[in-house]
């Protein structure tokens, strides 16, 4: 695109905004076309438009549109260095981050998301990017739901998207010793995908089954691979059967530790043997102790 200098309307639908938000970028910050044509309208060449990307990325990301813009004028033109390095992006805080994911989920812009969530994994490490930037955006989410009982489509895309970024965590080498699995009929996995995701950056492999294992699957799978380790994920009381935890318990070979994970299973006493998990944190610290 070196040569090309594109229209307010083109570099709009290149970049996925409303054209008046150029003007708005243009008067405001001076984010505005540098090519002049005699005749025509002023023109965005490449220059430009790389200054624009940055200001869309941060502001995605939760930066105020003042300080994003001040960070895209610091770029350098493409004339005036071969090889440009971009100017390093501001990083920004717990809030900032949060509000710029939940914007991108509420605009259905799901490779915004993918940016905010790999940036957050990279800088945060899977634990903390799980606690301070997913948790808190899917509960704005799920928030909106439960006020206008709207905004499904939301939800969805940004569960598929944050399950993509956990997944794209590099796996652990080795054989899996830990088993993560959804209890029967349990269809919520976004907390055990991360644990999984967690696990694999402190170099520990496990082996994860996802939503809804029936307890005989499950039972059927310890047998083949003797972990040392299951952990059984609850998020309703409908899917938290004690049952289910006491069946592994009483298997052949059990594993050394058998933990409830999620908030479904029943608050009192839990069948003798088994552990009960709270935390990501303890979750991580305790099955990588294995």
């Amino acid at each position: 695109m070196a040569d090309e200098a594109l229209s307010a309307g083109a570099a709009a639908r290149r970049l996925g905004v409303a054209v008046t938000t150029l003007r708005t970028w243009h008067q405001r910050y001076g984010l505005g076309p540098s090519r002049h044509e005699s005749g025509h309208h002023r023109r965005y060449t490449a220059d430009d438009m790389d200054r624009l990307q940055v200001m869309q990325r941060l502001t995605a990301q939760g930066v105020a549109p003042a300080e994003a813009a001040a960070w895209a004028l610091a770029q350098p033109a493409r004339a005036s260095a071969p090889e440009p390095q971009p100017a390093p992006a501001p990083a920004p805080d717990q809030q900032s981050t949060v509000r710029g994911l939940t914007r991108a989920a509420m605009r259905l812009d799901a490779q915004a998301m993918r940016d905010i969530l790999g940036t957050a994994i990279r800088e945060r490490g899977v634990m903390a990017a799980w606690t301070d930037v997913m948790t808190p955006a899917l509960i704005a989410v799920g928030d909106r739901y439960e006020a206008t009982l709207r905004f499904v489509e939301v939800e969805h895309l940004l569960s598929r998207t944050v399950t993509e970024a956990l997944a794209a965590v590099q796996h652990a080498t080795g054989s899996p010793r830990i088993l993560l699995a959804a209890a029967d009929e349990e269809q919520h996995t976004l907390p055990l995908e991360a644990l999984a995701a967690a696990l694999a950056q402190g170099g520990v492999p496990t082996r994860l089954f996802g939503a809804r294992v029936p307890s005989q699957a499950l039972l059927d799978a310890i047998a083949r691979t003797g972990p040392a380790a299951v952990v059984l994920w609850s998020q309703r009381p409908a899917t938290g059967d004690p049952g289910q935890l006491a069946r592994v318990r009483d298997a052949p070979h059990p594993p050394l530790l058998i933990a409830a994970a999620g908030p479904g299973w029943p608050e009192g006493d839990l069948p003798t043997g088994i552990t009960r998990l709270t935390g990501l944190t303890e979750a991580v610290q305790l099955l990588a102790s294995l």
